[in-house]
């Protein structure tokens, strides 16, 4: 194997075989203490693509930052080829406020471009596809479901991509949900910089979830594997069943507002017709069923306990790809 070079980010350089963590500064508090992101370097000896891990990017889905913890914890982290970069919290404000958004409001995840000069998401957004993002070749954004949604774990990629679905199929989630790039998105701008990206949905937000966490942990123990990153000290866990990719989804939607009781359990194949919940009022006079508007697997799941009329309850797959 070729031995590496000095990687240099941040304005820092970190030698060969060196573990460096590096604080990323963007801005200051209204206390005028330095805002302090860090960022986890681990630089082999041998060269190797750059890949990123990053979570947190909405400050609540704190399940990511978890996941992402295990990789340090167990030196998934420390590659036998090339560079691995880990920003366990991005959105740090967020983690602290335990609040999605940054504290202007703006939601992180779509104000990407971002602007040098603009609010402070902005300039957050900016800093990091300018700074970060030019020395990355792979990268996987670790997410959780918002408002007491429930995401059954996955890996959401543009359709007709076959780098990310081939990157998919070795991560290989229980499911692969084709979904095309939001304009403003960290996944949209990291395309357009060809990056590769994998998206990880799975669990809910303000909320630590271990099987959902153990499914990303051993999905990126693949991926890195994959890319012949992975320490060969480290077990890869091959005896799990192949992804199931869906191509398109809709949601059911409550017709009636009320308490929800759920009746099936996240991931499920379900059957036209099959009740998935009750909705009921608080007095023991009315109680209302939701059913399957068709069938396919549930892959969210509002966990609401009181639910209003429209909401958005399951999600559900209505066509499966088998490309």
């Amino acid at each position: 194997m070729k031995q590496s070079q000095p990687f240099t980010l941040l304005k820092e350089t970190v030698l060969p075989g060196e573990s460096k963590t590096i604080n990323m500064e963007i801005a200051k508090l209204h206390t005028m203490n330095k805002l302090r992101i860090p960022v986890i370097i681990e630089h082999s000896k041998y060269e190797g693509p750059v890949v990123l891990f990053t979570a947190c990017l909405h400050g609540d889905e704190i399940n990511g930052t978890e996941i992402i913890r295990q990789l340090i914890v167990n030196e998934i982290n420390k590659p036998k080829t090339g560079t691995i970069i880990c920003i366990p919290i991005i959105n740090i404000l967020g983690f602290v406020n335990q609040s999605r958004a940054f504290p202007d409001g703006r939601d992180l995840n779509r104000v990407f471009p971002g602007s040098k000069n603009g609010s402070l998401a902005s300039r957050f957004a900016y800093y990091i596809l300018t700074e970060i993002m030019p020395k990355v070749d792979y990268a996987i954004d670790f997410h959780a479901g918002g408002a007491s949604r429930f995401n059954a774990p996955q890996i959401r990629i543009v359709p007709n991509n076959q780098d990310l679905k081939q990157l998919s199929t070795v991560f290989n989630a229980p499911f692969t949900l084709y979904s095309k790039n939001i304009a403003g998105s960290f996944r949209n701008s990291c395309d357009k910089l060809a990056v590769k990206m994998l998206l990880f949905e799975g669990g809910k937000s303000l909320d630590l979830n271990d099987k959902i966490t153990e499914i990303a942990v051993e999905g990126t123990k693949r991926f890195l594997a994959h890319l012949e990153m992975l320490n060969t000290e480290k077990s890869v866990n091959t005896a799990v069943e192949n992804t199931i990719t869906i191509s398109k989804s809709t949601w059911i939607r409550a017709k009636h507002s009320g308490m929800f009781h759920g009746k099936i359990e996240i991931g499920s194949w379900v059957k036209k017709g099959q009740l998935l919940a009750t909705i009921s009022d608080p007095y023991g006079k009315i109680e209302r069923k939701m059913k399957a508007t068709n069938n396919g697997y549930i892959i969210n799941v509002n966990e609401a306990a009181i639910v209003y009329q429209g909401d958005a309850i399951f999600h559900i797959s209505t066509e499966i790809s088998h490309d």
